[in-house]
């Protein structure tokens, strides 16, 4: 009886034992699980996809603090109007190449201030015919595009400039036999001096900005081939 009793104590004591160590193991294994669901928690929190904004109407994009907005061709002049300049002596513009287009399509367009002709290629000479008075001078600037446009109406233009390309002196042509046939201006952007991409063209009367213009440059010989529709649709992206 003794030794019966002292087998069933033994037995209680193991089934005791196991039971502890059964409790133990079993809260140790929670405790890991329960830091990997914080630790994917947090890094889901915030995926990295979620640190950028996307806007479609814009097409702009933000990543942290800074804002991307890409160039975008309208065609449209950006008139510049302040108490030290008035755009309104540029009525309009006409601006033609020697390469892609051709006078049926986008060489043949009227004089503008919002359906100009803002696609070229590098090594094409870009002419100009602006509605304005014989006797204003112009001066275009053709600078590496920004997307701060306000930029231009405070800065000191110069070939020192940041993104300086060119520019072209705009006068009325009084020398030629049939001066309203011959421009006022033009110039190229030589392919070894300057990349396809993006400029602005900038208007300036006596050293101020009065209007700018989005363009985009191609690589030589990109759209020469192209119709009329189809350089239509790249004046619009």
């Amino acid at each position: 009886m003794k030794k019966k009793s002292r087998f069933l104590s033994l037995l209680l004591v193991g089934v005791m034992v196991f039971a502890l160590a059964a409790c133990g193991k079993g809260k140790k294994s929670s405790d890991p699980s329960d830091s990997n669901q914080t630790a994917e928690q947090s890094s889901t929190q915030v995926p990295d996809n979620a640190k950028s904004d996307d806007n479609s109407e814009t097409g702009s994009v933000q990543s942290g603090d800074q804002m991307t907005v890409p160039a975008k061709l309208t065609g449209k002049l950006n008139l510049i109007e302040l108490d030290d300049r008035d755009p309104s002596i540029l009525r309009g513009v006409r601006i033609m190449g020697n390469c892609a287009g051709s006078e049926e399509d986008i060489n043949g367009k009227e004089s503008s201030l919002d359906d100009v002709r803002c696609v070229f290629e590098l090594n094409e000479w870009v002419e100009f015919y602006p509605d304005i008075d014989k006797e204003y001078g112009l001066r275009v600037w053709i600078i590496e595009h920004r997307d701060d446009h306000e930029y231009y109406k405070t800065c000191k233009f110069s070939d020192l400039m940041p993104g300086f390309a060119g520019y072209c002196d705009l006068h009325y042509p009084v020398d030629e036999e049939n001066p309203d046939e011959w421009c006022w201006g033009s110039f190229y952007l030589n392919p070894d001096d300057h990349g396809a991409g993006y400029y602005d063209f900038v208007f300036t009367y006596d050293g101020k900005a009065i209007a700018t213009l989005v363009t985009r440059f191609y690589n030589d010989g990109e759209i020469r081939d192209k119709s009329g529709s189809e350089l239509e649709s790249l004046m619009h992206e």
